[in-house]
């Protein structure tokens, strides 16, 4: 009996391998509460948070995505959605921090937007942000047409609910060669705006979908720009930030801001410098669900130190993934032609491809996820969408050195040198 906490979860002097126990009690995910600035996570059915503010995250749910690290997406989106239907007492409402579908195609959309009305919430209401596999087939005007109609600029926006404002920011756009996730200028301008009239009491809470703060940049997982949008939060005494993007709970807390991802109801991806890049990890279908989740967020009036207790749709801890938890050997890269470029675990091999005037070059796509070509000067023009096994070709007739990079993963950059 000394393991189990018996009575009240916010004084009960357990230690962390005791914490660590009593992770799954919590069943899908992490849940937080917060009243009066003070963020709480809570046990799913204690019936003192009953009357606080609650809703869910979910994220990453990649509809359309239907290779080895996942054949049944819909599956575990469904079963996210029966894990909110579960919990004790209704969701205020649901966040979604991006990459709603695999491909940007309106039939994924679709498939989302009919599965998540099962979903039992208070107001029936879900608000989401673009992931980049949202927004790449057209600048994301599909996307704003469907969830943006009354947002501004590429789809940013605040709202406010039961004393806390929340901030949905917008950073998969005009993305850099070689950067990371970006804000732009106009969006943060708009942001010191929204919040310059506010409290500094007002409990805030900002949503995107690329991690704000720098979790890995050698992968693209932090946003450019993101240290001067939270510059603009410093002066509030309770700032929560939460993410996708990355397919995995990793937690940060600095001082009065929290910093969260959550996990993905798609599929896993490595632990930051765990394997040769990110990208989709087969672990299984007996281990899928270990790594997949969601999260549960609410706002109690407790005091203390923040709590956070992630599990998966497995009900049990959440699984990290890496080199070690891929199922079977990584597999052998095939051999390419002397006009061919090789795109491997985000990498492009040869880095620099070198040809004569009047050559065409092919890049090949053999992720499981999609890439698009695209030139560092606009020297070229924009790739097609280039999804597992896909080509994408372009001829090279004025000697040169061609500098290009992925639009949708822009720290994956190459050359084709022309003589």
């Amino acid at each position: 009996m000394t393991r189990l906490i018996t009575e009240d979860t916010a004084n009960d002097g357990v230690d962390r391998r005791g914490f660590l126990r009593c992770m799954a009690w919590a069943g899908t995910g992490l849940a937080w509460s917060m009243v009066g600035g003070v963020p709480r996570s809570f046990l799913v059915g204690d019936p003192k948070a009953a009357k606080d503010l609650f809703f869910v995250q979910l994220s990453d749910s990649h509809m359309g995505f239907d290779k080895a690290a996942n054949t049944d997406v819909p599956g575990t989106f469904a079963e996210a959605i029966r894990r909110i239907n579960a919990l004790e007492g209704k969701p205020a409402f649901l966040l979604h921090t991006g990459d709603i579908s695999h491909l940007s195609k309106p039939s994924e959309f679709d498939l989302v937007d009919q599965m998540i009305r099962d979903a039992k919430t208070k107001s029936g209401r879900v608000f989401y942000v673009p992931g980049e596999h949202d927004v790449f087939t057209d600048a994301g005007a599909s996307y704003r047409a469907r969830y943006g109609k009354e947002t501004k600029g590429n789809g940013w926006y605040s709202f406010d609910h039961s004393g806390v404002h929340f901030t949905g920011l917008v950073n998969v756009m005009d993305l850099k060669p070689g950067g990371l996730g970006s804000l732009g200028a106009e969006q943060l301008e708009w942001l010191e705006r929204d919040v310059k009239g506010l409290s500094a009491s007002t409990p805030i809470v900002v949503f995107a979908h690329v991690p704000l703060w720098s979790v890995y940049p050698e992968w693209g997982w932090g946003t450019d720009d993101g240290a001067q949008a939270l510059a603009y939060l410093s002066r509030f005494g309770s700032v929560t930030v939460l993410n996708g993007h990355i397919h995995q709970t990793i937690q940060k807390i600095e001082g009065h801001m929290t910093f969260h991802t959550a996990l993905s109801t798609g599929f896993p991806q490595p632990a930051p410098g765990t394997a040769a890049g990110p990208g989709p990890v087969d672990v299984g279908a007996d281990r899928l669900r270990s790594f997949l989740g969601l999260a549960s967020v609410r706002f109690a009036a407790n005091t203390g130190m923040l709590s956070i207790v992630d599990a998966s749709l497995a009900g049990t801890p959440v699984a990290v993934a890496g080199a070690s938890t891929a199922r079977g050997k990584p597999k052998p890269l095939a051999p390419i032609g002397d006009t061919e470029i090789a795109i491997d675990n985000f990498v492009f091999t040869p880095p620099n491809r070198i040809v004569v005037a009047g050559t065409t070059v092919t890049w090949i796509n053999r992720d499981d996820v999609p890439h698009r070509i695209a030139s560092f000067t606009n020297a070229f023009p924009l790739g097609s969408i280039l999804d597992t096994d896909g080509k994408s070709s372009q001829k090279f007739d004025t000697p040169g050195t061609y500098k290009y990079f992925c639009a949708v993963h822009p720290t994956m950059t190459g050359i084709v040198t022309v003589k």
